[in-house]
C-alpha cells in the first residue's frame, strides 16, 4: 500500500508538478518508473498499470485516515466512511467511546440521509445493511480499532464513577490540596448564531443566498478553581485564524479576552491544548498562588478526551512543574465533570441573553432592522464581546457548587435560599418585546441544541471546510503559522516523504546523463 501512496502523493502534489513543468512531465515519469521499480522491487508492469490508472486512483476521494482503497466501491459509502470518521473524531473529542453497533447504526443512518439527498433518488432508496464484514474491513482501512468499545458503551459508569471520586478525595487529603488550587476545565462546541427554531430569523435564515449563520460553530474551553475565585483566560479555537471582521474592525488577538487559535474543523487539538497550559493556565495559576500566599502547587482535573494528552507534564514549561494532572474516567463526565454541572449550561443561556439583548437595542434605538443586524452587522468580533459577558457572568457561586457532587466538603454553604437565576425569563421577555413568539422550552432546546451531536450536513460542511485548504494554503501556513515547531515538523515530514524521493531519483538520473554528454562532447 505504501507504494501506492508514494506514487500517487508524488505524482498529485502541485510541488511535483512544479518540478514536472521544469524537468518535462514524461522524462519526470520515467525517473520515477525506473526508481520505484528497483527501490520496491516490483514489476515494471505493474508500476505501469498504477501509471496507466493514476486519473482515476488521484480521482478517488477516500476518508482521512482510510490507507487502503478497494477498487468498484460505490461513491457513496466513500462518503459515509468519510463523515464517519468526522463523527468519530468528534465523540472522541468529547471524551466519548463508541461500540461496534452505534457505529454502525450511525453508518446507516448516514447512507440513508445522503442517499434522500441525491437528486433523482428512486421511492425505495438503496438498503445498506452495515455488516460485520464492512465494519471489520472499515476499521482496517480506517485504524480506528482503539476507539471502539466491545459491547455497548454505556453513557454513564456510576462505579467507575464511585471510585474514582474516592480516590479523588484521598489524593487531595494526601497531598493537602485547597479549593484553591483544584482546577478543572472542559471544552464545548457553540452555535454562535444560532437562535431558538422558531423565532423567524431562523425561518427565514434559509432564505439567505449564500448565508449559514446558524451553522458557524467554534469552540471554547473553560476552567476555573474549585473555590470559583479563579476564572482562567477561555481558549476559543475558530475555523479561520484572520476572520474578515478582525480586520475591518483591526482586532489585535493578543489583547482578546480569550486565546485565539485555528484549525479547519474549530477543535482543540493537542498541540492547541498544551499552548493553552503553557501561554494561558499557567502563568495564571501561578500568580494567583502567589498573590494568595498558598503552596505552589496545583492540580488540573479533566475528561480523557484525544486533545488532553497522557503524560501532559511532560509537555509543560519548567516553571510550571508544580502542576498535576489528573484525568476522569471515560463516561463519568456526566457525573462528576464540574465544567458539566450546569456551569456550561449556565455560560449558554447567559450567552444567549446577551444576544437577545444586543438584538432588542438594535431594533430598539436605530433603523436596522433585526433581520439587516443579523445578516450584516453581527460578526465574530460582537460574538467575543458577548463571550466575555457570559463568562463574566457565571458566578463563583455557581463555580464552587459544581463540585458538589465530587469534592462536597469544598462547597460553601450557603446563607441564601433565593430561588435559581431567571435568566431564561430574560430571555424569553426580551423576545416577546421584539415581537418573536419564545417559549422557555425554545430556550432550553437552544442552549441543549449546542451540545446536540452533529446532522449529516453539518458534518459534510465540516468536512467540506476541512477539505477547502489547497497546497497554495498550506505552504501560507508553513509560512506564517504562529506555532513554528508544528509548521517545522509539517514542513519537515512534507519534504521527507513527498519531494526528497523526487529529488534523489532526480539526481540519480542527471548523474548519468551528464557523463554521457561530457563524452560526446
Amino acid at each position: 500500500m505504501l507504494l501506492f501512496f508514494e506514487i500517487f502523493f508524488c505524482l498529485g502534489g502541485e510541488a511535483v508538478g512544479e518540478g514536472f513543468a521544469a524537468v518535462g512531465e514524461g522524462f519526470a515519469i520515467s525517473v520515477l518508473w525506473v526508481g520505484w521499480c528497483v527501490e520496491y522491487g516490483r514489476n515494471p508492469s505493474t508500476i505501469g498499470t498504477i501509471l496507466k490508472m493514476r486519473e482515476k486512483i488521484l480521482a478517488t476521494d477516500a476518508a482521512k485516515g482510510v490507507t487502503r482503497i478497494v477498487k468498484n466501491r460505490p461513491a457513496v459509502l466513500e462518503e459515509v466512511e468519510k463523515l464517519l470518521l468526522i463523527w468519530i473524531e468528534e465523540k472522541q473529542r468529547a471524551g466519548d467511546t463508541v461500540s461496534e453497533a452505534v457505529i454502525c447504526e450511525k453508518a446507516k443512518a448516514l447512507h440513508a440521509d445522503l442517499i434522500r439527498e441525491q437528486p433523482g433518488t428512486s421511492a425505495e432508496p438503496e438498503v445498506f445493511k452495515a455488516s460485520r464484514g464492512w465494519f471489520d474491513r472499515f476499521k482496517t482501512r480506517s485504524g480506528i480499532h482503539s476507539v471502539v468499545r466491545h459491547g455497548e458503551a454505556a453513557s454513564s459508569d456510576v462505579p467507575a464513577a464511585e471510585d474514582f471520586a474516592a480516590e479523588f478525595l484521598e489524593l487531595v487529603k494526601t497531598e493537602g490540596y485547597v479549593p484553591q488550587q483544584v482546577f478543572n476545565c472542559d471544552e464545548t462546541g457553540l452555535f454562535w448564531k444560532r437562535m431558538p427554531k422558531r423565532t423567524f430569523i431562523t425561518q427565514e435564515e434559509s432564505r439567505l443566498p449564500g448565508h449559514k449563520p446558524m451553522k458557524d460553530r467554534l469552540t471554547l474551553l473553560f476552567c476555573a478553581n474549585a473555590s470559583g475565585d479563579l476564572k482562567i483566560k477561555p481558549l476559543l479555537v475558530y475555523h479561520s485564524e484572520n476572520p474578515r471582521a478582525f480586520k475591518r474592525h483591526k482586532i489585535d488577538k493578543e489583547r482578546l479576552s480569550v486565546m485565539w487559535r485555528s484549525n479547519s474543523k474549530a477543535w482543540v487539538t493537542r498541540v492547541l491544548f498544551v499552548d493553552w497550559v503553557n501561554l494561558a493556565f499557567g502563568p495564571a495559576v501561578k500568580q494567583y498562588l502567589l498573590d494568595n500566599d498558598l503552596p505552589l502547587k496545583a492540580l488540573l482535573l479533566m475528561d480523557n478526551a484525544p486533545a488532553h494528552p497522557k503524560g501532559l507534564e511532560v509537555d509543560l514549561l519548567e516553571e510550571f512543574s508544580f502542576i498535576n494532572i489528573m484525568f476522569l474516567p471515560p463516561n463519568t463526565t456526566p457525573l462528576l465533570q464540574p465544567m458539566d454541572q450546569q456551569v456550561i449550561a449556565n455560560f449558554k443561556k447567559l450567552y444567549t441573553k446577551e444576544l437577545f439583548r444586543r438584538c432588542f437595542e438594535v431594533t430598539d434605538c436605530t433603523t436596522i432592522t433585526l433581520r439587516e443586524f443579523w445578516k450584516d452587522h453581527f460578526n465574530i468580533v460582537t460574538c467575543l464581546k458577548m463571550v466575555n459577558t457570559a463568562w463574566k457572568g457565571i458566578s463563583q457561586r455557581n463555580l464552587n457548587c459544581a463540585w458538589r457532587s465530587l469534592w462536597p466538603d469544598c462547597v460553601a454553604p450557603s446563607d441564601s435560599d433565593a430561588p435559581e437565576s431567571t435568566v431564561v425569563q430574560d430571555i424569553v421577555a426580551l423576545g416577546r418585546t421584539m415581537g418573536l413568539e419564545v417559549t422557555e422550552e425554545d430556550v432550553c432546546e437552544l442552549v441543549e441544541g449546542h451540545d446536540d451531536e452533529l446532522t449529516t450536513v453539518e458534518l459534510v460542511e465540516l468536512q467540506a471546510e476541512a477539505e477547502r485548504l489547497s497546497s497554495e494554503r498550506l505552504r501560507d501556513i508553513y509560512l506564517h503559522h504562529p506555532e513554528k515547531h508544528v509548521a517545522h515538523d509539517a514542513g519537515n515530514f512534507y519534504d521527507t516523504r513527498v519531494m526528497s524521493p523526487f529529488r534523489e531519483l532526480l539526481k540519480r538520473r542527471i548523474n548519468k546523463i551528464v557523463p554521457m554528454t561530457k563524452a560526446r562532447v
